[in-house]
């Protein structure tokens, strides 16, 4: 009975504790997941654990953790509030992008203070799908970790405009059909009808919308995707 008592009180806890750290994460933006520096991660262990300890510690009593995710909090946003209006306080809490190769010349000084490694620097060069430093004219570190990478002139890939090729703008793809239901709104937005949409259809064999999963349509292209309940169809 007290193993109960204990699992009910758990129980509840973490569902409190989730709510308010859902809350709590969506006062304070996405700048934690899309731009996720040292300092953001710091802060998002630190907060997560303090959820974790509201969860499961039922030897203390609630609010004391809730105060602690509450200062947390408070303090994160006062932080990016300080970032966002300061260059210096967002210098001094995020630091600042720093170049490891120039002109096709690895810095290594600049590695070194930085304690980013060599096979660091290889590693996320072949992610950017570049195998050979002679190619490399910059490559910059960003303050998220991440590597920003600039070919030489001779070796970035040839654009339209080099060419001198007019190319069509491209678009957003509206979605016509989502789960067998057809989203009329989008129909006009894409400056279609459901006639149409139902011509498209027959063409390929649909004899209604409930056969399609999703079907999505590009104004600027003209193009029309459709995947339909294969799975499902005997």
């Amino acid at each position: 009975m007290f193993a109960l008592n204990e699992a009910l009180v758990v129980l509840v806890r973490s569902i409190i504790a989730f709510f308010t750290l859902l809350i709590f994460a969506r006062m304070l933006g996405k700048q934690q997941i899309s731009q996720l520096t040292f300092f953001d991660y710091v802060l998002g262990i630190t907060i997560g654990s303090i959820a974790a300890s509201l969860s499961v510690d039922i030897t203390t009593r609630a609010w004391p953790h809730w105060v602690g995710l509450a200062t947390w909090t408070g303090a994160v946003f006062i932080l990016q509030e300080t970032s966002i209006r300061s260059k210096l306080g967002d210098r001094y809490l995020t630091g600042e992008p720093s170049i490891v190769i120039m002109n096709g010349q690895i810095m290594e000084k600049t590695m070194k203070k930085l304690r980013y490694t060599t096979s660091d620097l290889l590693e996320q060069l072949r992610d950017k799908g570049v195998f050979d430093l002679n190619k490399i004219g910059f490559a910059v570190l960003e303050t998220n970790g991440q590597l920003s990478v600039l070919l030489k002139p001779e070796y970035q890939p040839v654009t339209p405009s080099d060419l001198k090729i007019t190319s069509s703008n491209a678009g957003l793809s509206n979605q016509l059909i989502y789960d067998g239901l057809v989203i009329e709104a989008n129909l006009a937005r894409a400056g279609v009808d459901r006639i149409w949409l139902e011509q498209q259809l027959q063409a390929q064999g649909i004899n209604s919308p409930s056969e399609v999963y999703l079907a999505g349509y590009d104004a600027n292209s003209g193009s029309l995707y459709i995947d339909k309940y294969q799975d499902n169809l005997s």
